[in-house]
């Protein structure tokens, strides 16, 4: 053990740790779920770092130096089992702003041990964890939003796209209110799922120009004490240029410190992206469902064996799967506009929940997408005959009468079909109701599928 100080006194901290007295008292105090911030928040917190040492222009050459090669290692990945505390900590995120502050001033002083560093002193210089965590989340979920999400989306919208081309010849028998209903393609409606998830794509990009805003320069409470004026702007540039995502510095740096509306935007683009892609899946499991017992138009691949007494059972599991995760980004987003709205005067205090919940949305989503256009869009094939063998038998074939024979005769001709279990042709054609020809034209479900030229 060694011996580490801060405003409150001593403490013992093992020798194996990087992190200081802060860390451990909030070590001690925050034992609560196990659940620490995720790699990307991390990653984020080392470049805020760096690029502060590197516009900080008050730190000597040897400082700078020794900051900037103990950040890399953050931002690499090497040190992440120094930041070892629980996301539910105090809840400007202060804990873990001192935890990355003491682990990349023991760091600098391991790599250059002439050079002296302090946590507050050089590593903190002109910031606060008020503008430290603010700008952390937004950096960190843009980044993920733009190299994850946004890719991971376009290429579910591809999968899609291309086998809403390969089925758009297999006419299958439309449902509203899961009744019979007029015939459609499968192409027409897999590519309504496409338009979903391209539309989803869009709806998070329109996010970007809130999140590229930067709390960074506001330091305590949004007026940018103990900072130069310049110090955000640069921060802003330096981050867009490790990036590749151009980041501002905030238009109003109390707005940017006291909400986080940025996140809480986000945050429920995320959920409608969810609610899309939890219909998408249900409406697989739906067409899947059977193979003999149920609608059974669809056939996703079989991945894996779905029960352990039921032998040849196969379920379709990634659509399972990407529902799970559309529920937890639902839950997530209920948690975040409970945070959202805890900005309390000056600052928001449930920055950590924030962050945690909104990065696991969005990597949950990217994951899932993948998983789901690769392991079941990608292989799914239609089951041609027994969609050909619904329409058929479909009363709803019915609609394409109702402007010749009237709604009336058409609407007890359907309950026929069913009560004497016929087709609706076949039926028609026992009672005359029209000739054959006539018949062969208007119960033509290719006829039915666009409106009249």
């Amino acid at each position: 053990m060694r011996i580490e100080h801060d405003s409150m006194g001593t403490i013992e901290v093992p020798d194996s740790v990087l992190y200081g007295a802060q860390t451990a008292r909030a070590l001690a105090n925050f034992p609560v779920s196990g659940i620490r911030f995720r790699r990307e928040f991390i990653r984020a917190l080392g470049e805020i770092k760096r690029a502060a040492a590197t516009v900080n222009r008050k730190l000597e050459v040897d400082q700078r130096s020794a900051i900037i090669a103990a950040c890399d290692a953050v931002i690499a990945g090497a040190l992440d089992d120094h930041f070892v505390l629980d996301i539910f900590q105090t809840g400007s995120g202060t804990s873990t702003n001192m935890n990355a502050n003491e682990v990349i001033a023991h760091r600098a002083m391991q790599l250059d041990p002439g050079v002296a560093v302090h946590p507050n002193d050089h590593v903190n210089q002109g910031q606060s964890s008020n503008d430290v965590i603010p700008t952390a989340i937004h950096v960190a979920a843009a980044d993920v939003l733009v190299t994850q999400l946004l890719p991971a989306l376009h290429h579910l919208e591809g999968a899609l796209a291309e086998r809403a081309e390969a089925f758009a010849g297999v006419i299958k028998i439309g449902r509203t209110h899961l009744m019979d209903a007029t015939p459609i393609t499968l192409g027409q409606e897999v590519s309504g799922w496409a338009r979903q998830v391209a539309l989803a794509g869009e709806r998070l990009a329109s996010v970007l120009p809130r999140l590229s805003e930067l709390a960074q320069g506001g330091t305590a409470v949004g007026t940018g004490l103990n900072t130069e004026a310049s110090f955000g702007a640069a921060m802003a540039k330096e981050l867009s240029a490790r990036y590749h995502i151009t980041f501002v510095e905030a238009e109003n740096h109390f707005e940017a410190q006291a909400a986080q509306d940025a996140a809480v935007e986000l945050s429920g683009q995320l959920r409608t992206v969810a609610v899309s892609l939890m219909k998408i899946a249900n409406d697989v499991r739906l067409l899947n469902a059977g193979p003999r017992c149920g609608i059974g138009e669809l056939k996703v691949p079989a991945v894996q064996p779905g029960s352990s007494i039921m032998p040849g059972k196969v379920n379709p599991v990634m659509a399972e799967s990407l529902a799970m995760v559309c529920a937890q980004v639902m839950g997530n987003d209920v948690a975040i506009g409970i945070g959202g709205s805890s900005g309390l005067l000056d600052l928001n205090v449930m920055l950590p929940l924030i962050v945690h919940n909104l990065l696991e949305s969005e990597v949950l989503l990217a994951n899932s997408c993948r998983l789901f256009a690769d392991r079941c869009i990608a292989g799914m094939e239609a089951n041609r005959s027994r969609c050909a063998e619904q329409v058929e038998w479909s009363m709803s074939m019915v609609t394409a009468l109702a402007p010749v024979v009237g709604y009336d005769r058409a609407a007890a001709l359907a309950k026929q079909a069913v009560s004497e279990g016929k087709t609706v042709r076949t039926l028609c054609q026992e009672q005359g109701v029209l000739s054959e020809r006539e018949l062969e034209s208007l119960l033509d479900p290719a006829a039915m599928l666009h409106p009249k030229a």
